[in-house]
């Protein structure tokens, strides 16, 4: 009966058909254009993806405006450190050029970008030309432009370029250096291999009104502590103890990585407590290298506990530290340990050598128990989801080394 009254109502059954038939139709249709229509990537994923230079090049050309791409920095570094890897430095001269031309071009932000791109992709005159040039486009400078065409030009190693720079410029344009200034001044010098100059012209700075802080003596205590020269840079840390200056942590682990080189682990040790007394918190290089220290001198059980006193801290371990841990207690034959923390770092998705796998599995197979070769097989599994993976032929030697076993 509904039938017949909707064949009254609206005509044959038909008819009825044919417009139920052109809706499905329609509606197929609709779906079909939907799904015709190509949807473009966001530029920034195709920067990405893009492996040919001249189209990388041609990529980002076209994206010149898109503030997207533009105010992105991984983007910009991440192309101008790919087209330098390819050797296209044509390219990446005129991008730069190109965006310096555009209305980014005057703020000074933008500008120290330029300078900073065109210095890690080794090209020192162009940045230091955009530095000089910058009046050009409507930019003012600063200390802080001033400061990067420093760092980039410190890359050259040129001492006279380094020193006329520093003297000439800021009275050019009538800019006042800073103490990042001279901190990127001391730590050339100190790359140079020039340390005296370097603490002299620290104190030539200081008298100019310039005072050192915590960072210019942890990279002069550092330089000196690396060329053996302990009695200096202990006197530089007294002097910036004395001056007010208190060291922060890297400047701690400068004075215990020294220690540990020496094989002082008890003193290393001492300075890590210091640390706490004093209200600096150590950090994991410092755990680390206090561990690594006692490893050095065969004391196992001070090792393990400054590993647990590092876990009470609330510290995870990091790469470093299951590094360390698993290298020197292979050293000491301590397996069992060795195959926990490596088991435990494999899970967190650090896998360490296959050498260090491989004399891991030794170990646990020279016992022989069932226990330590269901470990030594269990290690193998892991160690087949390491990615990018172990050769094949690599885990044929691990599996072996239990084979044999």
């Amino acid at each position: 009966m509904l039938t017949l009254r909707l064949v009254r109502r609206f005509g044959t059954r038909s008819r009825l058909a044919a417009v139920s038939g052109a809706g499905n139709t329609s509606k197929k249709t609709l779906v079909s254009k939907r799904k015709s229509v190509k949807v473009d990537e966001p530029a920034l994923f195709r920067l990405k993806k893009e492996k040919n230079p001249e189209k990388l090049f041609q990529l980002f050309k076209e994206n010149a405006h898109n503030k997207i791409v533009i105010e992105n920095r991984y983007a910009f570094e991440d192309t101008v450190s790919r087209l330098a890897g390819a050797g296209r430095f044509d390219y990446i001269e005129n991008l730069l050029e190109h965006q310096k031309t555009l209305p980014q071009g005057r703020r000074e932000g933008f500008i120290i970008r330029i300078i900073m791109l065109y210095g890690k992709a080794g090209m020192i005159q162009n940045a230091m030309k955009t530095f000089y040039e910058m009046h050009l486009y409507g930019c003012p400078r600063t200390v802080k432009s001033f400061n990067a065409a420093l760092k980039v030009l410190t890359q050259s190693h040129d001492m006279e370029a380094i020193e006329s720079f520093l003297w000439d410029v800021p009275e050019r344009f009538s800019i006042n250096i800073d103490i990042l200034s001279v901190n990127t001044v001391i730590s050339s010098f100190c790359s140079m291999g020039i340390l005296e100059k370097a603490y002299l012209f620290m104190v030539e700075m200081e008298k100019l009104g310039i005072s050192p802080d915590v960072f210019t003596y942890t990279i002069l205590i550092s330089a000196f502590y690396k060329v053996n020269r302990w009695q200096i840079a202990d006197g530089l840390w007294n002097l910036m103890v004395r001056k007010g200056c208190m060291p922060n942590v890297a400047t701690f682990n400068v004075r215990i990585q020294f220690m540990v080189n020496m094989r002082f682990a008890w003193e290393a040790n001492k300075l890590l407590q210091l640390m706490k007394r004093i209200g600096i918190t150590p950090d994991e290089v410092t755990y680390n290298l206090v561990i690594k220290g006692f490893f050095l001198v065969e004391n196992l059980q001070m090792a393990k506990r400054i590993y647990s006193a590092f876990h009470g801290a609330g510290f995870k371990p990091n790469s470093r530290i299951y590094q360390t841990m698993i290298h020197y207690l292979c050293r000491a034959g301590d397996f069992d340990l060795a195959y926990s923390m490596c088991k435990e770092s494999m899970k967190n998705n650090w896998f360490p050598s296959s050498d260090i796998i491989k004399n891991i599995l030794e170990g646990l197979c020279k016992d022989g128990t069932e226990e330590k070769m269901g470990n030594a097989r269990f290690l193998v599994i892991l160690a087949k989801k390491k990615i990018p993976p172990f050769s094949t032929e690599t885990l044929n030697v691990m599996r072996s080394i239990i084979d044999r076993s």
